[in-house]
């Protein structure tokens, strides 16, 4: 495997984009998490699909198209939410299958054979472009910029909402930013584990982190380092073995996750 990491490159790119998905599903998941948050970022992550759809009928990269749709639909929820007073679990599900709709028409629309989207609904780690790269490496970088600029107010904002307001903190503002910077997340492991599967990655490590941690910077990093294995892991074995990385992924994050709470329950135990 070493001498395919060295000669092919795009076995090279699916490990940086690894990387790249570990830092991101580390430090986003574990606020997702904390937040309680995991089915918000199922919504805007399915509603991405419409603009992977609109990116393949206007002949642009489905990737660019599924970032606008999923700023727009993290927007959107985000302000139905606040000032809508509407549901949120009705919000979700309206953006949910809207985003899904609107991808599946404009994949109809298309002349000719319409492509394969499977490896954006299941993820394939190993069909990563250039392009894709420089635009996982770009949000993920945005990303980390945002959250280490701004690490305090995080805290404040995460544990503590009334304290918040108290103290004059922008909750508005955080609320918006972290749907934004949901969206962006979700850009990034799409091509990793997919649309569908992207909860998995977003929700294991920092579960598994959780379970041995309570400082939110240990559990970001641990997080993190548990991210990179899981990637870099399910990328091995499904290049071994030929089957699907993404789901590859998940399914050794799933295991990771009640193995690590079997070892924790019996470790509080003791």
């Amino acid at each position: 495997m070493l001498e395919a990491i060295m000669e092919y490159q795009f076995i090279q790119y699916a490990m940086l984009a690894s990387v790249f998905a570990s830092i991101v599903c580390g430090i986003v998941g574990v606020i997702i998490v904390e937040k309680r948050l995991v089915m918000m970022g199922g919504g805007i992550a399915h509603a991405s699909y419409g603009g992977v759809g609109a990116g393949y009928l206007l002949g642009i990269n489905p990737i660019i198209g599924a970032f606008f749709i999923s700023i727009c639909a993290a927007l959107g929820i985000g302000y139905l939410k606040r000032h809508g007073n509407t549901r949120s679990d009705v919000v979700l599900g309206l953006f949910w299958s809207l985003g899904m709709a609107i991808g599946v028409v404009c994949i109809s629309l298309m002349p000719g054979y319409p492509p394969d989207l499977s490896s954006y609904l299941f993820g394939n780690i190993l069909t990563v472009s250039t392009l894709d790269l420089y635009l996982i490496a770009s949000l993920s970088v945005c990303v980390l910029l945002v959250v280490c600029a701004l690490f305090n107010y995080w805290k404040a904002y995460l544990f503590d909402d009334e304290f918040s307001v108290i103290v004059g903190l922008p909750v508005a503002f955080f609320e918006y930013l972290l749907l934004i910077v949901i969206a962006m997340s979700i850009v990034v492991l799409i091509r990793v584990v997919g649309i569908v599967l992207v909860l998995a990655l977003f929700t294991a490590p920092p579960a598994i982190a959780a379970l041995f941690l309570r400082r939110l910077e240990s559990r970001m990093a641990l997080a993190v380092v548990l991210g990179g294995l899981l990637c870099v892991s399910g990328l091995l074995l499904s290049y071994e073995m030929d089957i699907p990385s993404g789901a590859l992924i998940v399914i050794i994050s799933a295991v990771s996750y009640f193995l690590a709470r079997k070892v924790s329950l019996r470790i509080r135990g003791r």
